[in-house]
């Protein structure tokens, strides 16, 4: 859901809500249920047994003829659906790839969620998709984890990603000190919920006891915030609802929509999704990448921030760590809205997007930028 604080380089997620922004009412074409999945069978490691397995990553495929691609890739906790609204507004005029990342829905996982989910395992499986569904280019769209996935996926694979719509967060860079999450909590308790989920046994447990209690309490809004105990425990996730014996239900999805998630999450519950928290795979993540060298994301970036993330000024996070020093080509916007953003504010979202895609050079320009793109990340390695 959030990112883990080892790659904050500075003191900077003190942000607590604004003004509301209140919940859009607009209503999608289709259920979740109306597109059938496709299944993409990629290797995979289990660093744990050092065996390399196959897993398979189930993904919706709309309007595959169209010119441009955008695949749509989600955060914690969440599933393909969370981009209906996307889906509706896109769907005639591109061609959308929406998976199901590893250890959510049926996509299923290696096994060893402590260090074999790092940020450049899902970059695989998110090639593997693009393979399976045999596209060369696409434009990646984040949203939480599933931005930052976007912006590793188009810094390892510049001939593949020729643009990054980031939504909610900026881009964390891994250049810097890394400082551990603990030294953090006297100033920003906020982030003491990533020491439980790192703690993946008693998270899972406690996640899993009750998927769609979990669900309800975590799929927040501006109007309908969490309790300001919410994310300040590092022994529980959700002792912060205990006072609450039934939760609201989930601002923006129907009753229909809300069964299909929790029907979804009940498939592997938490066992394996938490792997974005966990040590191993943070470290590994970052080692990945220092090694590598190049920290810069060359291709045009959208960057959509939340005004009224509970747990952050993103903003402030932004100017702070020095995020667009490391994307030349970022345009950035503000949208009223907590994390959900494209679900609690889908039409301003939608507006974002389809005014920046509509101002992208054609797929012959991107080609020729792409080729000096891969010249200027080799220099840097």
């Amino acid at each position: 859901m959030r990112l883990p604080a080892f790659l904050l380089i500075s003191a900077v997620l003190s942000g607590v809500l604004g003004d509301p922004a209140g919940t859009d009412d607009i209503t999608v074409s289709f259920s979740p249920r109306d597109f059938p999945k496709k299944v993409a069978t990629c290797k995979a490691i289990n660093r744990a047994s050092e065996e390399l397995k196959d897993i398979e990553i189930h993904y919706v495929e709309i309007n595959p003829g169209a010119e441009r691609t955008l695949l749509m890739v989600h955060g914690w906790p969440s599933l393909w659906h969370s981009w209906k609204f996307q889906i509706d507004e896109f769907k005639s005029d591109y061609h959308l790839i929406i998976p199901d990342l590893r250890g959510f829905g049926a996509s299923t996982h290696p096994g060893d969620v402590e260090s074999s989910g790092t940020w450049f395992d899902i970059v695989g499986d998110l090639t593997c998709v693009l393979a399976h569904a045999k596209t060369e280019r696409a434009i990646c769209v984040g949203h939480d984890w599933g931005t930052q996935m976007c912006y590793e996926a188009a810094r390892e694979r510049p001939d593949l990603f020729e643009a990054v719509i980031a939504t909610v967060i900026p881009y964390i860079p891994s250049a810097g000190t890394p400082r551990p999450t603990s030294e953090l909590l006297k100033f920003f308790p906020k982030l003491a919920y990533q020491l439980f989920l790192a703690n993946h046994p008693l998270a899972t447990a406690e996640l899993g006891a009750d998927v769609r209690r979990t669900l309800y309490a975590t799929l927040r809004t501006v109007d309908s915030p969490p309790p300001d105990a919410y994310l300040r425990d590092t022994t529980s996730f959700l002792r912060a609802w205990d006072a609450v014996e039934e939760i609201p239900p989930i601002p923006f999805l129907t009753p229909e929509e809300t069964d299909y998630w929790v029907e979804q999450y009940e498939i592997q519950r938490f066992k394996y999704n938490i792997q974005f928290y966990t040590r191993g795979n943070g470290m590994l993540s970052r080692t990945f990448i220092t090694a590598q060298g190049n920290h810069t994301i060359p291709q045009p970036v959208l960057s959509i921030l939340a005004t009224d993330d509970p747990v952050g000024d993103w903003v402030l996070a932004q100017k702070v760590m020095g995020s667009e020093a490391f994307l030349p080509r970022v345009t950035t916007v503000l949208c009223k809205g907590a994390h959900w953003l494209q679900l609690e504010n889908p039409r301003e979202v939608n507006r974002h997007m389809r005014e920046w895609l509509g101002a992208l050079p054609s797929l012959s320009g991107a080609d020729e930028q792409a080729a000096a793109q891969r010249g200027h990340v080799a220099d840097e390695l």
